[in-house]
């Protein structure tokens, strides 16, 4: 079993459920996308919210997943700059309740949230504070922290700081790990193009996308974005939603069934089927085993709110036969 380590934006995600896109008009969020915030856009989107019912869990797309990798059982940590203050405490809390080892740099500054607007159809917007997040720099990372990891997995937003993610992929090379990394977000691969091929080229071992952010980064749709892919990345997939997904693998395509359920909330579902992949490949699963497993976890997640499954449902997967 090969340990996971984990490094992105340590968010607390505000999730609130609207009954109509009225709210992202209002805001200028586009509909499914996510937009970076300063302070006073936040202040004020708290404020416009204040009366409604809210959700808290801690979030951050890498958070996430390493959460999910941490509940199948494989050992799992995770870098990240939390704000010195109640937000801050709940991240790490949350960490140690479900046996993320936190290796956490404090800031003055205010902890990050992600606020995002569930609309009727599940479809989620983010309005992403990153607060002390944003304030992480390559020189407080203690590189020892990479002898403890076999796998390293990079949040894609963490391309805003293109020398921290160098730092980061570089180390990790050096210390002889393997880079996993999530493509995140359509909107920034189209603006961070030319450095997502560099990463690719040169660093990523394991590639994950959406069908849309496929799209942004080769011009081609699927199967023909997924070979495409695979040309920088040994192991590339595309989760293409309601179909499920495609992995490839030693020079394979395999597609990967998705599992049918009805969405109440699809926040999160990309995470943690890279929780479920991630799971999978590191104690040496097919592609096929380990797309199914992803599968099944991002199926069952949508069936709730927020970015964590419940204990109930992590309870039940050992009867499965996925594991």
């Amino acid at each position: 079993m090969k340990s996971i380590l984990g490094i992105g934006n340590a968010l607390v995600d505000i999730l609130v459920n609207v009954d109509n896109d009225d709210i992202l008009t209002r805001f200028g969020l586009v509909k499914g996308g996510m937009e970076m915030i300063d302070s006073s856009k936040k202040n004020e989107i708290l404020k416009e919210i204040s009366s409604m019912e809210q959700t808290l869990a801690t979030g951050g797309s890498t958070s996430n997943t390493i959460h999910g990798i941490a509940r199948l059982g494989n050992k799992a940590g995770y870098i990240g700059r939390i704000g010195n203050d109640e937000l801050g405490v709940i991240f790490r809390e949350e960490c140690k309740r479900f046996g993320v080892v936190p290796h956490l740099i404090e800031s003055d500054i205010d902890n990050g949230v992600a606020i995002t607007f569930i609309t009727p159809d599940a479809e989620r917007t983010f309005a992403t504070y990153l607060g002390a997040a944003a304030t992480m720099q390559p020189s407080q990372i203690d590189s020892n922290i990479f002898d403890n990891y076999d796998i390293i997995h990079v949040e894609g937003y963490l391309i805003f700081n293109h020398d921290l993610i160098l730092h980061i992929c570089k180390t990790a090379k050096e210390k002889g790990l393997m880079v996993s990394m999530d493509m995140a977000s359509y909107n920034l691969i189209e603006q961070h193009h030319d450095f997502v091929e560099i990463l690719l080229r040169d660093y990523v071992d394991i590639i994950f996308a959406n069908e849309e952010e496929a799209k942004a980064f080769t011009g081609k749709n699927n199967e023909e974005a997924i070979v495409e892919l695979a040309k920088y990345c040994p192991v590339a997939v595309i989760k293409i939603g309601k179909d499920g997904s495609i992995v490839m693998m030693n020079g394979e395509i395999t597609q990967i069934k998705p599992f049918v359920v009805k969405p109440v909330d699809t926040t999160g579902a990309g995470d943690i089927y890279a929780s479920g992949f991630l799971y999978g490949f590191s104690n040496k699963f097919d592609a096929l085993k380990s797309g199914n497993l992803a599968s099944y976890l991002s199926a069952k997640l949508i069936e709730y709110v927020g970015a964590k499954l419940p204990d109930s449902e992590w309870n039940i997967l050992s009867e499965t036969n996925l594991l």
